[in-house]
């Protein structure tokens, strides 16, 4: 018996050390901790701000270009002149030095309309990411909803099999004192003590898993894995859902969806960007210089300084390419082509994924009601078979399996429960309204 009552202690300690303050965890808060910390949801709206800086007007090209550059030279030479009549001159280290300086303007006036449909699909890409980051932070949430479920299952799994080693042990408590005087062999208080052992086992087992999706929740939430909480275990079920309605929904909504409609836009102005390299380009360039050199008493003149304003319009068509802007519009073209059968087979997957989930939704809350009136049959028999049990009227195996009957049905009640809210979620995120649950 002592080893029992070792075994009891710890599970007392565990008791105590797991209920013991611990912060309750809402739904709403673990959304908005995720929104704030994951890892993954952060990648994605830093790409957001990528996309918005490239969307800016100074990655466009409609802005002129002004450069600023200055020289300074010098030069240190000796040279030898020889006249038509055979006279020699020798000038020995002529020294000069040049300082210039000088702003150049460029423009491009007209490039084939090129900036234009540059500047929408800068745009458009923005907005692409926009909806690659929300699909990324309805995925990431849908995991938090998921692993935040798993733990209210298990904390509820826990607290049953809890319940159920509670009677064991009073099972066996009972069993002691009646073999102490003589009512009951000895096999009956071993099997007594064995099944507090295996309930105690189990109640180990289950703890662990809970600590662990305990941490596997704290990782996306971006905090602490060893942080203790509790989970609020309440469920509802406010949904009700037609075919129909829940498949306009997803056409309309559904992020894969608006994703690949905005890739056929851009797709359509990759085609228009291509098509304006076969028109000519028309630019503005301009500079203003200043340049002065000085020279010593080897040269002519001791000073000479240059400045001035230069301006030109430049036109340039390339004419024929030898067929790479042709085959890039053809290209585009295909693509174009591959998108609209991408878009029939997302929208036929789309459908089935819509009614896959219906179905099971529909039979998630069927198996629910059937498990809740399957809890409640169990508790009916466990009730009759304790009182016959302590009457003496059934056998310890026919107690024990009654016992097990319950706790496997409210386990059963328990899975069937969030399996329904785990698909009612699934159904949420095809119609794109994942992002708008209210707690």
């Amino acid at each position: 018996m002592k080893h029992i009552k070792n075994n009891l202690l710890i599970l007392l300690f565990l008791v105590f050390s797991i209920g013991y303050s611990q912060e309750q965890l809402t739904k709403k808060e673990a959304v908005s901790l995720a929104l704030e910390n994951n890892y993954g949801i952060l990648l994605a709206k830093n790409n957001v701000k990528i996309a918005e800086n490239n969307a800016s007007i100074y990655n466009t090209g409609y802005l002129p270009k002004l450069t600023a550059s200055s020289d300074v030279d010098y030069s240190n030479t000796s040279t030898d002149y020889t006249l038509q009549s055979g006279t020699k001159t020798t000038t020995n280290n002529a020294e000069t030095a040049t300082y210039s300086g000088y702003l150049s303007l460029n423009y491009t006036l007209f490039d084939g309309f090129g900036r234009v449909y540059n500047y929408k699909k800068l745009k458009e890409s923005y907005n692409l990411s926009e909806l690659e980051a929300k699909a990324i932070i309805e995925n990431s949430l849908l995991n938090v909803f998921e692993l935040y479920f798993e733990v209210a299952r298990l904390t509820e799994d826990a607290k049953n099999i809890l319940e159920s080693l509670t009677i064991s042990k009073q099972r066996l408590t009972r069993a002691n004192y009646a073999f102490e005087y003589g009512q009951n062999t000895k096999l009956q208080l071993l099997n007594a003590e064995v099944d507090v052992n295996n309930d105690s086992i189990n109640y180990l087992n289950i703890n662990q898993l809970l600590k662990n999706s305990k941490r596997d929740l704290n990782l996306v939430l971006g905090r602490n894995i060893s942080t203790e909480f509790n989970v609020d275990t309440a469920i509802s079920f406010d949904s009700l859902f037609e075919f129909e309605t829940v498949l306009e929904k997803a056409k309309n909504n559904n992020i894969e969806i608006q994703k690949l409609n905005k890739s056929i836009v851009l797709n359509a102005l990759d085609i228009k960007l291509n098509k304006s390299d076969l028109l000519p380009t028309l630019s503005l360039n301009s500079s203003y210089g200043i340049s002065e050199t000085d020279n010593d008493n080897s040269y002519t003149y001791a000073n000479y300084l240059n400045k001035g304003l230069s301006a030109g319009i430049s036109l340039n068509w390339n004419i024929f390419d030898g067929g790479t802007t042709k085959t890039r519009i053809q290209n585009s073209k295909i693509t174009a082509d591959n998108l609209q059968i991408e878009k029939q087979q997302v929208n036929s997957n789309l459908e089935r994924a819509v009614a896959n989930a219906l179905e099971t939704y529909n039979n998630s809350l069927f198996i629910l009601k059937a498990e809740e009136k399957n809890v409640e049959t169990n508790i009916r028999n466990f009730s009759r078979t304790e009182e016959q049990f302590k009457l003496g009227q059934i056998t310890n195996i026919e107690f024990r399996q009654a016992q097990i009957n319950l706790l496997n049905a409210k386990s059963s009640l328990n899975q069937a429960k969030y399996n329904a809210k785990n698909t009612e979620l699934t159904i949420l995120q095809l119609t794109g309204e994942l992002l708008n649950i209210e707690f």
